[in-house]
């Protein structure tokens, strides 16, 4: 029997989740020891409160997270390693990764350049878990979460990105990014608090997951109108 089922493309049990989306968290296990990375800093405190609370909600609704990350360019590292080298003392950006440590049955995929596409087996995973919605935070968004965003705008995925969770050295190459995101790659922008997960149902043992989706709640706001 021919089937499309991504259960059929994942015989190996890759990716144990199925949702509809999933939230990506791009740099934020960064230990921001460069130039710029005080004033990222400043800007990343508020956004990494904002993204907490939106990854718990989201988890508890069964949406999967996904970190991707820099390798700091040394092609030794590990996922583990990085982010216990950046909570430890005297790390710049120690008080970002404690708000944002993965936890256990987190996703995560190793980036040599600025999109989490490129040369990386994000696009293999969101395949395995049947992900059309993308949520994304992180930083910078001028820079690695806006090149993420066109290249999953080139593959047809719908795009959601909180202001509140992404963050830049300045607020208002926040703005002029979100905008662009916004008229160009359809992106919706809206404030983590306004985007509404449907909660997942209670499974008997060895069943699978129906497909999660986030949506947006219907307010009518529009990104000039933002905070």
């Amino acid at each position: 029997m021919q089937t499309n089922s991504n259960h059929d493309l994942d015989r190996l049990n890759h990716a144990p989740d199925k949702c509809d989306t999933a939230l990506l968290l791009i740099d934020v296990i960064n230990d921001l020891e460069f130039d710029g990375g005080e004033k990222l800093l400043t800007q990343a405190l508020s956004m990494a409160a904002a993204l907490s609370k939106l990854k718990v909600r989201a988890k508890a609704a069964g949406i999967p997270a996904i970190y991707a990350n820099d390798n700091f360019g040394r092609w030794r590292s590990d996922f583990p390693r990085l982010v216990q080298y950046c909570l430890g003392q005297e790390i710049r950006g120690k008080p970002i990764v404690a708000q944002l440590a993965p936890d256990p049955d987190d996703y995560f995929v190793l980036k040599p350049k600025h999109s989490a596409f490129y040369q990386t087996n994000l696009d293999i995973l969101l395949n395995y878990l049947g992900v059309r919605t993308l949520i994304l935070t992180g930083m910078a968004v001028d820079i690695c979460v806006l090149f993420t965003a066109n290249d999953a705008y080139m593959r047809d995925l719908h795009l959601i990105v909180p202001p509140d969770c992404v963050a830049s050295e300045r607020a208002e190459q926040n703005r002029l990014v979100l905008k662009l995101m916004q008229r160009v790659l359809k992106a919706e922008i809206t404030p983590s608090r306004k985007i509404r997960f449907n909660p997942q149902p209670k499974l008997r043992r060895g069943a699978h997951p129906p497909r999660k989706k986030a949506t947006r709640e219907q307010t009518g706001q529009r990104l000039g109108k933002l905070p």
